[in-house]
């Protein structure tokens, strides 16, 4: 009787519909068929959840840490209809109003007091306060992936769409945003004063690509803008007040889907994910202290007429996501070999946080990331130091969210190239002599934490 090998696991894998930061990454929402909850970023921690009965949702938006949420219905049978925005007080726990358009709401941008909703063709900012109130609307080229991005810092005033045509960013200029309110005791010292204006009128058109857009993302001043194409290998920093290119950063040369740019708070620093499963990590100016990797020809490029390629600047770290194991059926073979090297890829979404650079130190913060897959995985991860000897991480097994801390030990997968492919090694020297160089030089984001959220919560 010839018994094939198969992997099986004792739960169903949770799926996540949509998982996304407050514009401060201090808290997260995730929405499954269930309904949505709202969780803590670090330490993880679930805040509260709500059990929605008669269909399921596409997104759940928080408005800072606020109580207001905004909801739009999605999926095979969909809670709200698609062409309706739905504004959610979690403190009373109903609807407190709702937007409704002649098409579906694709994307939805927000900060304090105000509201940007995307549609196919167009975007319409409504101004929160006791009514909310429709403020002004701006056409778009075709915009299916509701692209937008507004800067939520304190004064800060940009709003970032696509342009009329493909491959351009319209900047569109609010006003400013307000202060948050002070809680707890009153404070006796002055509040920061307003930035003086600009002193020439700011750039309303970046022409960004030559291809549709991909993600368009800011950060929370809104002084630089990262875009991205259809294409996948590039992710361009522009100048948001006279539209200059500042930085040109290549993911990779092969063709993918970039899901999402996030900038570091202070700006220093940039990372990308893609469909590809892997995380990507830039220095800008006045980074960590790291720089990115260059082609060894790039000093060249004064001289020489080489292609821009050998020009460009690959991310300084990397982290690749493992796989989830899903549940694969006895009658059914997997898809995969249960002990195949290569992972399969994996929709996350990332944000940058605070963190104690060592754990028995909490006074000592360092900029970390935290990634979000949408299996239900949450990893906090740390950049690489570059040190003569490699400090061990602390990794986690997947188990019933509570957290596990081991030494280091590196993902059975195959090393891989900048481009997202495969590099095949010599199993014997060749090995040996990566690991002797990694681990003098490691690339590898380290992993601090790993956890889960969804049913391993209690819902989902």
């Amino acid at each position: 009787m010839n018994l094939a090998r198969h992997s099986i696991s004792s739960t169903a894998p949770v799926l996540i519909f949509d998982a996304r930061f407050d514009p401060d990454c201090h808290i997260f929402t995730a929405s499954t068929q269930a309904g949505f909850a709202v969780y803590r970023t670090w330490p993880l921690q679930l805040l509260r959840k709500r059990e929605i009965t008669g269909g399921t949702l596409a997104a759940v938006v928080p408005l800072h840490t606020s109580s207001l949420l905004f909801l739009i219905g999605g999926g095979r049978s969909p809670r709200y209809p698609p062409n309706k925005v739905i504004v959610w007080d979690d403190a009373l726990g109903r609807e407190v109003a709702e937007l409704e358009f002649r098409e579906r709401a694709r994307g939805v941008a927000c900060r304090r007091g105000w509201l940007a909703v995307a549609l196919r063709r167009r975007v319409v900012v409504f101004q929160l306060g006791e009514e909310v109130k429709r403020y002004g609307e701006w056409d778009t080229h075709d915009n299916p992936r509701g692209l937008l991005a507004i800067a939520t810092a304190t004064y800060s005033t940009l709003l970032a769409i696509p342009g009329r045509q493909m491959g351009h960013v319209q900047l569109v200029h609010l006003p400013p945003c307000p202060p948050p309110e002070p809680t707890g005791p009153p404070s006796f010292a002055k509040p920061s004063p307003p930035p003086p204006p600009p002193t020439k009128h700011p750039v309303s058109i970046i022409v960004a690509h030559e291809s549709d857009l991909n993600t368009i993302s800011v950060p929370p001043s809104g002084h630089l803008l990262a875009t991205t194409s259809s294409r996948g290998t590039l992710i361009r920093i522009w100048d948001a007040t006279n539209g200059t290119l500042v930085r040109e950063l290549r993911r990779g040369s092969d063709k993918a889907v970039i899901y999402g740019v996030a900038f570091r708070p202070d700006e220093r620093e940039v990372c990308a994910w893609s469909d590809k499963g892997t995380i990507h990590v830039f220095a800008l100016t006045g980074g960590s202290g790291a720089s990115n990797r260059q082609s060894a020809f790039s000093s060249l490029t004064s001289y020489i007429p080489l292609p821009t390629y050998f020009q460009s600047e690959w991310s300084y770290a990397q982290y690749r996501i493992p796989s989830q194991s899903a549940h694969i059926s006895i009658s059914a073979p997997p898809s995969k070999p249960p002990t195949a090297d290569i992972v399969d890829e994996e929709k996350c979404v990332v944000g940058w946080i605070q963190a104690p650079t060592q754990e028995q130190d909490a006074s000592v913060l360092e900029p970390q990331l935290i990634a979000l897959t949408y299996t239900g995985g949450w990893y906090r991860l740390s950049l690489p130091t570059f040190t003569a000897a490699a400090k061990p991480h602390i990794s986690a097994m997947p188990s019933s969210g509570s957290t596990i801390l081991a030494p280091s030990v590196r993902s059975r997968t195959h090393p891989r190239s900048t481009s997202g492919s495969t590099i095949a090694s010599r199993p014997d020297k060749g090995k040996q002599r990566e690991r002797a160089k990694d681990s003098k030089d490691s690339r590898e984001c380290i992993l601090r934490e790993f956890r889960r959220f969804g049913r391993w919560d209690g819902w989902g």
